[in-house]
């Protein structure tokens, strides 16, 4: 053992000093890249006060384009909201036509829109996605459709019943009532939308909403079911977004912008660090693949109060597919993109050239798989990318570097750099697509 110690080499104060660890705390540039370049926040938020001025001047002054306007109006199916009557009233009237198929000697049939990828369509003028009008029978006598079949009469009787009692339900609850003929939620949840496209009306027009999921926290203030609810002191955890959006009423806000987060842990993050109040905005999550709630909310605080909306997601194929989700809509539900998207949402962050521009280091990113370049390479293809030159150039880097990385890359500086040190130079140099 004595011999051990003598054949090593001495450490000395000058290798002590050599290996010691940058404090986390410090203003040091090799911990914190860029934090010197940061302007006072009075400037920043002047920033951003002429870009919610610009938002708020375009939205004023630039007449809203509908899918009537358009040559391909006529051509597509758009879904609106109706009341509980007036839904009732199409649920008979599908029956009706049921009815008389059988009286024809046609057999118990429906007639359903077809919501399938060929049947979908982005209008550039409008920056979505919407469905096109072609339709497809789902006949009770055919072996292929006879369990759809019998699923969309279930779930008309069970909205019927919905529409008497005037009460509102979930997703869950609906399939709870049949399980053995649901079998597993994925076929309710998706016949629900046909039966929302076949009558005509959004899917909170059925009173059927989806547990809650999203939150939001920072500068805003509304009405609850009549309960006022002041975002900003909602704690770490932000306020839950209704279920049902018709119950939000009287929105109010001093901020400047709307920031839309991809994660929960970024946003737990940012709502720790009160960014909100250092700059003012709102800042909402879905925690991951947006819901139906989170999509009518962020719509409708947007339109509402007039503000820009930048987005902060993962530098991989599927945070521009959430990302995209909210600005043009989902395939899924492309019937009701025109209630259900968010106009000019801004790409903030993280893109695919921040890697370098902000010294991401090689452990802190990831490696893309197969499947992730064969969704970028999808993606590319796609009319509401190829709309947009700098991201097609983003995507385009992200594939052939075939690296990505999520927005936690970041704390490899410092678990506060995304709130203290980033974003703030992001929004300072008004770095966003």
């Amino acid at each position: 053992m004595a011999d051990k110690k003598k054949g090593q080499t001495p450490t000395t104060v000058a290798d002590k000093k050599k290996r010691r660890r940058p404090d986390p705390s410090s203003d040091d540039d090799t911990h914190h890249p860029f934090k010197s370049r940061l302007e006072p926040d009075e400037l920043i938020r002047q920033t951003l006060d002429d870009l919610r001025s610009a938002t708020a001047s375009s939205s004023s002054s630039s007449k809203s384009i509908t899918l009537a306007d358009l040559a391909v109006g006529s051509t597509c199916r758009e879904v609106c909201d109706l009341n509980l009557p007036a839904v009732q009233s199409e649920i008979e009237l599908q029956m009706l036509k049921v009815i008389k198929s059988i009286l024809d000697g046609n057999g118990f049939a429906f007639e359903v829109p077809s919501r399938a990828a060929a049947n979908q369509l982005y209008v550039p003028e409008l920056d979505r996605i919407v469905l096109k009008d072609k339709t497809s029978l789902r006949p009770y006598a055919n072996v292929s459709t006879v369990r759809k079949a019998t699923i969309t009469a279930r779930l008309l009787q069970l909205i019927h019943q919905l529409c008497l009692k005037n009460i509102h339900v979930t997703k869950r609850d609906l399939f709870y009532t049949d399980v053995k003929l649901f079998q597993d939620q994925t076929q309710s949840d998706s016949v629900l939308d046909d039966v929302s496209c076949m009558l005509g009306c959004t899917r909170s027009s059925l009173n059927v909403v989806a547990s809650e999921k999203g939150v939001v926290v920072g500068r805003l203030i509304f009405s609850d079911n009549g309960d006022m609810i002041d975002c900003t002191k909602m704690g770490m955890g932000g306020k839950a977004i209704p279920p049902n959006i018709d119950r939000v009423r009287d929105m109010q806000s001093d901020a400047l912008f709307i920031l839309l987060v991809e994660k929960d842990a970024a946003y737990i993050r940012l709502a720790e660090d009160r960014f909100y109040n250092r700059f003012p905005c709102i800042i909402v999550t879905a925690k991951g693949q947006p819901d139906v709630a989170t999509r009518l909310f962020l719509r409708k605080m947007k339109l509402e109060l007039k503000l820009p909306v930048l987005a902060l997601v993962d530098s991989d194929p599927y945070g521009l597919k959430i990302l995209s989700v909210y600005g043009c809509g989902s395939k899924n539900m492309s019937y009701d993109s025109a209630n259900l998207t968010t106009p000019d949402i801004k790409w903030l962050g993280i893109r695919p050239s921040d890697l370098d521009k902000y010294k991401i280091p090689e452990q802190c990113r990831l490696t893309m798989t197969d499947q992730d370049i064969k969704t970028g390479k999808e993606m590319l293809e796609e009319d509401f990318v190829k709309k947009n030159p700098k991201w097609v150039e983003e995507l385009t880097l992200m594939v052939k570097t075939k690296q990505k990385a999520e927005i936690q890359a970041l704390s490899t500086f410092g678990f506060q750099y995304l709130s203290e040190t980033y974003l703030p130079l992001k929004l300072q140099e008004q770095d966003w697509i």
